[in-house]
């Protein structure tokens, strides 16, 4: 689902406010998220899951298409924990292929 996908789902969903409401809404809490996030504060949402920065320090890499050494930079990237309550209604809403004997 995009972004633009999610306003429209939202806001058909919300027939009390206004497409352009929801749009604010939406573009307003990513924006906050993305700020707490680049300041080095977790995010936490009950039922659903956490993001946090995780830390990578620098190494050698390779260029997949020459196969030469490169120099990777340590960076923070981010990282997403799903919640217990997002997991089980994962699982469960998924439909899968039991292996046999089980």
């Amino acid at each position: 689902m995009t972004k633009s996908e999610l306003i429209d789902r939202l806001a058909n969903k919300l027939a009390h406010l206004t497409h352009r409401d929801v749009e604010l809404a939406v573009r307003s809490m990513l924006e906050l998220m993305s700020r707490s996030l680049a300041e080095g504060e977790r995010i936490e949402v009950r039922g659903f899951g956490s993001f946090s920065l995780r830390f990578r320090p620098s190494r050698m890499g390779r260029n997949p298409r020459t196969g030469a050494a490169v120099a990777l930079p340590d960076k923070h990237v981010v990282h997403f924990k799903p919640g217990r309550a997002l997991r089980e209604r994962v699982d469960h809403g998924m439909t899968r292929a039991t292996p046999a004997g089980e």
